[in-house]
C-alpha cells in the first residue's frame, strides 16, 4: 500500500505519510497553533463535536483535531508498518 490510511477516530482517516507530529492539545503552544489554524482556515475538525484530544500536524500546515488520545492515535500510526517517506520493500 502506497498511502496508508490512519486512523483518527470515528470514521475520519488522514493519509498516514503525510503526518507531521500527533501532540497533546493541552499546552500553550499547542492552543495557539490551533487558533492559528482556525484563523487561516487551516483547521480541520474531526472530533464528531467530542473533545479535542489529539492533534495532528500535516506536512501541508492543516492542523486535524481528534476525540482519540494522542498515545492511540501514535499506536495506530506504528501499526502501518513503515514511518513517513519509507519506500514499501517488495
Amino acid at each position: 500500500m502506497k498511502n496508508p490510511l490512519l486512523n483518527i477516530g470515528y470514521g475520519n482517516f488522514v493519509v498516514g505519510s503525510r503526518v507531521v507530529a500527533i501532540v497533546t492539545p493541552s499546552s500553550a503552544p499547542m492552543k495557539r497553533l490551533k487558533e492559528d489554524a482556525r484563523e487561516n482556515n487551516r483547521l480541520l475538525d474531526a472530533t464528531q463535536g467530542r473533545r479535542t484530544r489529539s492533534i495532528i500536524v500535516m506536512d501541508s500546515d492543516h492542523v486535524v483535531l481528534s476525540a482519540v488520545q494522542a498515545e492511540t492515535v501514535a499506536t495506530r500510526f506504528g501499526q502501518t508498518g513503515r514511518l513517513p517517506g519509507e519506500e514499501e520493500v517488495e
